[in-house]
């Protein structure tokens, strides 16, 4: 089952992110930036556990959003859960209003998959200097930039 997260769900979703993240596979997340960012949260819940977990934060600028801390436990993995994570996220996308959203990630085949073409990161400033430049790897980024319409890729089969 898909759903948004709830507060009570900050500490589980911590815990799947520090997994990924201790194994250099994404950032981290500090547990304040999580609550703070709650409502930002899909999740992929079986028998109430958190199987997997995405967020779609508003970039604020040019209808664009951002698809942020996709990640899925490893046991579950190759069951569909981030697929079905990422279109729950471009359909919100497209309610929203956003016309585009993006990703920085490790996995570009996984996004290209899903309707998403690789970008160079310079298309995107602002997230350089708001986010990125706070980041360990920063400026020696090794994630691969890459963009979709929203509606248009949440609803490929």
């Amino acid at each position: 089952m898909i759903r948004k997260a709830r507060i009570q769900d900050a500490a589980e979703i911590h815990g799947l992110i520090g997994y990924w993240a201790a194994k250099k596979k994404m950032l981290e997340r500090p547990m304040n930036h999580i609550y703070e960012n709650i409502r930002d949260y899909w999740l992929y819940t079986e028998r109430k556990k958190i199987l997997g977990c995405c967020a779609l934060h508003s970039v604020g600028w040019n209808e664009l959003g951002e698809i942020k801390s996709l990640s899925v436990r490893p046991r579950a993995q190759r069951r569909g859960i981030a697929t079905k994570l990422v279109r729950t996220a471009l359909r919100e996308a497209d309610t929203l209003g956003m016309r585009q959203v993006f990703a920085l990630t490790f996995v570009p085949d996984f996004f290209s998959r899903l309707g998403f073409r690789e970008i160079p990161r310079s298309e995107l400033p602002h997230k350089i200097w708001s986010d990125c430049i706070h980041c360990v790897f920063f400026p020696d980024c090794k994630e691969t930039a890459v963009i979709a319409t929203a509606g248009k890729s949440a609803h490929k089969k």
